[in-house]
């Protein structure tokens, strides 16, 4: 936290020292709208914009704004831009101040974020106004509500965004907080209503300074990284459950001469199960000294480096990638490129699953500069993005870059019971004629052009949801995962052998059955509502898990053995 500010102009410094010569494919890009600081400027590090409900994009300003502090705006896909909140609003900043990373729009339609300064607390008084960060509400019509104000001792200066888990909290990081006394960051659980719980403070040994926020696996456990920290200090890539016990699964600059990179940014869930990042440090290029990479990591924490920036293709990533609906990654360089404007002023990039690069967008300043944020996937199946500096005013813009995706759903929430309610976001929505969760029918309500409410029918299974409109079908960009439910189990104990019938829901292709955390070696599903396991040798008194593609459930009983 205390070295941030002289990390940034270093950074600074180096991301416009290259010149690149690359040709990048035309695309269809667009400035949407210029920051001029009344109405923000510099989108940072982890403001990925996010689409609401009513179909117009989200995100935060770091600075600029009522009271140069950062702003939070609302802005249409044809560029009207609004300030919807700056903050520093209340007295000495009790609101918070400086966001570094973007919102999230919660099952409640509500947007949720950080500030990384500012609050209530004295604490961090190195920081004028003082304060250690906050966490927020915001409605869509831009009323503010602080929810937490870090002390120190709960954690401090959050860089990175949240996410709600299944279980409906919302989980982060801090990147500081001298939780033990070791000023190294946290990961933390927060309720709704604000209440805080430390998950985990880091050390340095397993991690130190969390800059981006953190992903919940198809597992049901959180992946996220460090910037710092580690076995050899440069960052590293950790898992954690939801209860707090973190695993370390990968240090970085574990390599000769750091060719895997140091400096992580965040992490995404591809769809093979595999975790993909960037690193804006490292890399072993011939024209370029540090320049940043691409990287696939296993749940197991094998690390491969997919592509080593060399300057021409850009270089200094310093956001995570997105997967779009076309299987490939996408993502942004905060320097280099083919532009000899500003020594190179940042790219957007495709690269496949294998590794294969293209430049998609060579910046010049006078589209912007400077591109520290990520990307998003609209539904109308477009990307758009922010630049931190340059456009007609100097202080950023949004774009839009058009690739040749089409429009498709989202679903709000990835995963849920049968029964569970769920939004569906889109375009072109009204008159819709048919809801499906993987070919089951769902009853549904169209709200309006860009919203669907439904529910999750009986007997889905995971996989994708289908929306058909007039004019086409629209299929989701993630398979939906219909979590199990179970109801009950006979008999309630029982020795080794023993067959036990355990009744619920959305049991179809279950992979696993386990009685106090050790797997049956033999079980069968009956039906949809039925699975039939034998205790296997070993086994101990405790709670049985079905472990289906949509997750795994737990039994609110045990199951005992003698």
């Amino acid at each position: 936290m205390h070295n941030f500010c002289r990390w940034k102009t270093t950074f600074l410094a180096c991301v416009f020292c290259v010149v690149g010569t690359m040709t990048s494919p035309a695309q269809t890009f667009q400035t949407l709208a210029n920051f001029d600081g009344t109405d923000g400027y510099d989108p940072l590090y982890e403001m990925y914009l996010v689409q609401g409900l009513d179909g117009n994009l989200y995100g935060t300003t770091s600075g600029g704004g009522a009271h140069n502090q950062g702003t939070v705006f609302k802005i249409t896909a044809t560029g009207t831009l609004t300030t919807l909140y700056s903050f520093c609003s209340k007295s000495d900043c009790a609101d918070g101040y400086q966001p570094y990373a973007g919102l999230i729009q919660g099952t409640d339609g509500d947007f949720y974020g950080t500030t990384t300064f500012g609050g209530a607390s004295s604490a961090c008084s190195e920081v004028s106004p003082p304060g250690c960060g906050t966490v927020f509400k915001i409605t869509p019509a831009g009323k503010l509500t602080t929810l937490h104000h870090f002390d120190l001792t709960d954690g401090a200066t959050p860089f990175g965004g949240l996410i709600q888990g299944t279980d409906g909290n919302f989980y982060g990081t801090t990147s500081g907080g001298f939780t033990g006394g070791v000023d190294d960051g946290t990961v933390f659980k927060m309720t709704p209503a604000g209440k805080v719980t430390t998950l985990h403070s880091f050390d340095g040994t397993d991690g130190a300074s969390p800059w981006a926020g953190l992903i919940q696996g198809t597992d049901g456990n959180f992946y996220g990284t460090t910037r710092n920290g580690g076995l050899q200090g440069y960052g590293t890539v950790f898992k954690i459950t939801p209860t707090g016990t973190l695993t370390t699964l990968y240090s970085f600059c574990s390599q000769s001469g750091c060719a895997d990179g140091y400096f992580p940014a965040g992490l995404v869930q591809a769809t093979n199960g595999n975790f993909y990042g960037t690193i804006s440090g490292g890399g072993v290029s011939t024209t370029c000294t540090g320049c940043g990479t691409v990287f696939k990591i296993t749940t197991a924490g094998t690390l491969t480096t997919l592509h080593t920036f060399d300057g021409a293709d850009g270089m200094g990533p310093t956001a995570g990638l997105i997967q779009a609906t076309d299987g490939n990654f996408y993502g942004t360089t905060a320097g280099g490129g083919e532009t000899s404007t500003c020594g190179g002023c940042g790219t957007v990039f495709k690269i496949t699953p294998a590794g294969i690069l293209t430049t998609l967008e060579n910046f010049d300043l006078t589209d912007g500069s400077t591109l520290y944020a990520g990307l998003v996937q609209a539904t109308n199946g477009d990307l758009y993005g922010t630049t931190s500096f340059g456009g007609a005013f100097g202080a950023g813009t949004v774009f839009s870059l058009s690739v040749g995706l089409g429009p498709f759903v989202e679903i709000l929430t990835a995963s849920g019971k049968v029964g569970a309610a769920v939004t569906i976001l889109g375009n072109d929505l009204r008159g819709a004629t048919s809801v499906t969760f993987n070919t089951t029918v769902a009853k549904f309500e169209v709200v309006s052009s860009t919203e669907i409410k439904t529910t999750v029918p009986s007997p889905a299974t995971t996989g994708k949801v289908k929306v058909v409109t007039p004019s086409r079908t629209l299929t989701s960009n993630l398979k939906f995962r219909v979590t199990p439910t179970i109801l009950s189990f006979s008999p309630t104990s029982g020795p080794v052998d023993t067959s036990v019938v355990i009744t619920g829901k959305s049991f179809t292709g279950a992979t696993s059955v386990a009685f106090g955390g050790v797997k049956a070696t033999s079980f069968e599903v009956d039906s949809y509502t039925q699975v039939t396991a034998t205790v296997p040798s070993g086994a101990k008194t405790g709670e049985i898990t079905v472990t289906t593609p949509g997750g795994t459930v737990t039994s609110t009983g045990t199951f005992t053995v003698p």
